[in-house]
């Protein structure tokens, strides 16, 4: 970092912090989170970084599988006021390598800052982020230490994976959202009906168009079941064929039933928060054009193949900004958008059975027990590379 900047960083305020640092760590979210109402983007911004930094952790290749579970449970721990930020900073900062981005560098220095930030959210946000962060450093951990290329076992366990890196931020999400619109909070029950799933939609689209790359690293989230009814076996996958292709559709057809789920999500958002009917819509409508693009290019062989054109991604932009508090007309677009994508057939896809983070009386942050505990449960794969690119989708 260059002296003039760092002196910039220390002259502005924590708040002021969190945006200078997140378009460095995500362009997606710095496009999308101005797009929310005033009253959320602090609360928003400052999840998304708290999981970054828990990424960051777990990604760094430089640090052994014991020594990341071991900086994880400090984060955790930082995060329910047991251990001071500036300490954790101090002994991880110099453990990060080249491999990891300058903006991640920087932003793990001033975890305190951060960590500032959301000890000055309510208690019902500070507690929603607590948990989803505890939830995803768990389970996010114990996959990456088991993965392979030969994917996941079943079906299920690309849920599971997918819940630990994204259906956790959708859950939380609801919570933020309902803390702060009492209209959106009697539509709870139905939101947390669909939370995870919208999630699990954006984040299978990821591992989708993310295959090659993933495998590339040595890692492969596809679930062996779906692979093996097309006779493939993912462990000695060298390149697509046509059987490959076929049981890629299963998987986008799954994807797009889970997008669907995201749509109706956003339509239980009154009309007039326009904004954040934005954030969500934005996201699905790049999902739903890149399963389109996979759909339609089989044989692909690295991501950029299917990667949406930045002209696709302004009309999208444009279309829902004109139709945005009209739900006919969202859901005209989505069709039109979805047109040749496969859809998987009714029953496919289970509902989400997750307890939401937060109940309506939440109890305290010591009465919460994660399915996932750090360092306590393996899931059954073998062990493999650690990164994967498809992570944290919303």
């Amino acid at each position: 970092m260059s002296q003039d900047a760092a002196q910039m960083e220390s002259s502005i305020s924590d708040e002021a912090y969190q945006d200078y640092i997140l378009p460095g760590v995500s362009r997606t979210f710095a496009l999308t989170i101005p797009e929310l109402p005033e009253a959320l983007r602090t609360s928003v911004t400052n999840a998304y970084l708290l999981c970054r930094i828990a990424d960051t952790i777990e990604d760094e290749p430089a640090l052994s599988p014991t020594a990341s579970l071991h900086f994880l449970q400090r984060f955790v721990a930082v995060l329910y006021g047991k251990e001071p930020a500036a300490a954790l900073a101090q002994d991880l900062v110099p453990q990060l390598s080249k491999e990891t981005l300058p903006a991640e560098h920087d932003l793990v220095a001033n975890m305190e800052r951060v960590v500032r930030v959301t000890n000055r959210l309510d208690a019902q946000q500070r507690l929603a982020i607590q948990r989803c962060v505890e939830v995803m450093a768990g389970g996010m951990h114990q996959f990456q230490q088991t993965a392979s290329l030969r994917g996941v076992p079943r079906l299920s366990d690309l849920d599971d994976y997918c819940y630990y890196v994204a259906g956790d931020v959708g859950q939380m999400l609801t919570e933020l959202f309902c803390g702060y619109s009492p209209a959106i909070n009697r539509h709870r029950a139905e939101l947390h009906e669909l939370d995870v799933s919208f999630a699990q939609g954006l984040q299978m689209t990821n591992i989708l168009k993310d295959v090659w790359e993933d495998r590339a690293r040595g890692a492969c989230w596809l679930p062996q079941e779906v692979f093996s009814r097309h006779g493939i076996d993912l462990g000695s996958l060298s390149q697509a064929d046509s059987r490959f292709d076929a049981a890629m559709r299963e998987l986008v057809g799954i994807a797009h039933v889970h997008l669907r789920n995201a749509l109706s999500y956003t339509l239980l958002i009154p009309g007039k928060e326009a904004g954040l009917r934005r954030f969500c819509l934005w996201a699905i409508g790049l999902a739903v054009l890149t399963l389109r693009k996979i759909a339609e290019t089989p044989g692909f062989t690295a991501g950029k193949q299917v990667k949406v054109p930045r002209s696709a991604v302004a009309v999208t932009r444009i279309t829902t900004n004109i139709s945005v508090r009209n739900n006919w007309m969202l859901r005209r677009l989505f069709e039109l958008a979805a047109r040749g994508v496969p859809l998987a057939p009714a029953g496919t896809v289970r509902p989400s059975t997750r307890p939401a983070l937060l109940t309506a009386a939440a109890g305290p942050a010591s009465d919460f027990q994660p399915e996932y505990q750090l360092g306590t449960r393996s899931v059954p794969i073998d062990r493999g590379a650690r990164r994967s690119e498809g992570r944290s989708a919303l």
